[in-house]
C-alpha cells in the first residue's frame, strides 16, 4: 500500500483536529434536581411527594384521595407554574371523593430539570406526559387544564380519548399557527427569550388578579435555585405554534379533528381578566360538540392564574360539572 502524501496526511490531521475540538467544545447537558430542602414549609403545600420515571427522567406528582375511587381528576399546570398552583383545589376535590393527580411537568416543580433549553420540544413534553398517564394506567379521567396544561392536555385527550370522560378548559387554547397570535403573547414570548433573569414568582404574581404574599411568591420560585434550573420555563413560550408550518402545527390540527367530534362533556371555565386567552372559551363552545348545553362559567375577578385567585371556586365548578354529567 502506498503511503499517504505529506499533503494528504496534513489534511487528515487538520480534519481530525477539528472533529476533536468540536466534540470537546460541547458542554454535556446536566439533569438538575432541586434539593428537597427548597420545598420545606411552603404555605399550603404539605402533600406527599410521589415520583415515577419517564424516559429516564424523574417526574413528580401529587396523588391525593384513594386510587380505588372510580373518578380521577387530572390537574395540569402551565407556564411557568408547577403543582403548587393547585394547592387550594386538591384538598377540596379529594375530600369530595375523587382521586386527584397533579403532576409537575418535566423541568418544573419537583420534577427533573434538564438545563439545556434545546432539549425541550412540544413533542417531548407530549411523550413524557403520555408515558406518565400510561404508567399510572389512568382511566375515567376528568381533565382540568390551564395555560400549557391545555396545549398538552387537549392533545393528550385527542390521542388517548378512551382514558378521558370529561374536560374542563380554563384560560387555555390549542393553537395550530393558522391564526396570528395576539400582540400580548408576542411581547411575552420576546420577553421570556431575552430577559437575563426570569423571575418565576413575579410572573405568576403579575398574572393574578389578587395580591400574593411574599411567602407565596417565594413558593413559586422555590424549584429554581438559579437560572440554570429554568430552561423549560424559558423554552415554553417559544414552543407555541405561531406559524402554519411550525413542527407542532400538524399534530395540533389532527388533535382538533378529534376534538371537533368530541361528544363527551366539555366545560369552559375562563376568567374575566386574562388578556392572553380572553375569548378562547367561545371558540371551544362553538367547535366542540360536548360543550353544547353545558353550564359554562366565567370566573369573576380572576387573572391568568385563576387557580391562585379562585381555587376553591374552581373546585366547586369541577364537582358540580362531574355530578351533572355522571360517567
Amino acid at each position: 500500500m502506498e503511503p499517504d502524501s505529506p499533503k494528504l496526511s496534513n489534511r487528515r490531521i487538520k480534519i481530525a483536529s477539528r472533529i476533536w475540538n468540536f466534540k470537546n467544545s460541547i458542554v454535556p447537558m446536566k439533569i438538575l434536581r432541586t434539593p428537597d430542602s427548597a420545598f420545606e414549609n411552603l404555605p399550603g403545600y404539605d402533600f406527599k411527594a410521589n415520583y415515577l420515571e419517564v424516559r429516564n427522567l424523574r417526574m413528580h406528582y401529587v396523588d391525593e384521595g384513594s386510587a380505588e375511587e372510580k373518578e380521577t381528576i387530572l390537574l395540569l399546570h402551565g407556564e411557568p407554574s408547577w403543582s403548587y398552583l393547585y394547592r387550594k383545589m386538591i384538598p377540596a376535590l379529594s375530600v369530595a371523593g375523587y382521586r386527584v393527580i397533579a403532576p409537575d411537568l418535566i423541568g418544573f416543580g419537583k420534577s427533573d430539570k434538564p438545563d439545556d433549553p434545546d432539549f425541550f420540544s412540544y413533542q417531548a413534553h407530549m411523550d413524557w406526559l403520555k408515558e406518565f398517564v400510561e404508567k399510572l394506567n389512568l382511566g375515567n379521567v376528568t381533565l382540568f387544564c390551564q395555560d400549557w396544561g391545555g396545549l398538552l392536555g387537549l392533545r393528550l385527550v385527542a390521542e388517548n380519548p378512551e382514558r378521558f370522560s370529561r374536560i374542563v378548559a380554563a384560560n387555555t387554547f390549542l393553537p395550530t399557527g393558522d391564526v396570528p397570535p395576539k400582540e400580548d403573547f408576542l411581547k411575552w414570548r420576546h420577553f421570556s427569550q431575552n430577559v437575563k433573569r426570569l423571575s418565576i414568582g413575579s410572573i405568576v404574581k403579575n398574572g393574578c388578579a389578587s395580591a400574593l404574599s411574599p411567602e407565596v411568591v417565594a413558593a413559586y420560585d422555590a424549584p429554581y435555585p438559579d437560572e440554570s434550573y429554568k430552561a423549560a420555563a424559558r423554552k415554553f413560550p417559544a414552543l407555541v405554534p405561531i406559524s402554519p408550518d411550525d413542527p407542532a402545527s400538524e399534530p395540533n390540527r389532527k388533535a382538533w379533528e378529534i376534538l371537533r367530534t368530541w361528544k363527551k362533556p366539555f366545560l369552559t371555565a375562563f376568567s374575566d381578566g386574562d388578556p392572553i386567552t380572553k375569548g378562547g372559551d367561545i371558540f371551544f363552545r362553538r367547535l366542540i360538540p360536548g360543550a353544547k348545553g353545558q353550564k359554562h362559567v366565567t370566573i369573576a375577578n380572576g387573572g391568568h392564574f385563576l387557580q391562585e385567585d379562585k381555587g376553591e371556586e374552581l373546585a366547586e365548578v369541577i364537582k358540580t360539572f362531574i355530578e351533572a354529567n355522571p360517567g
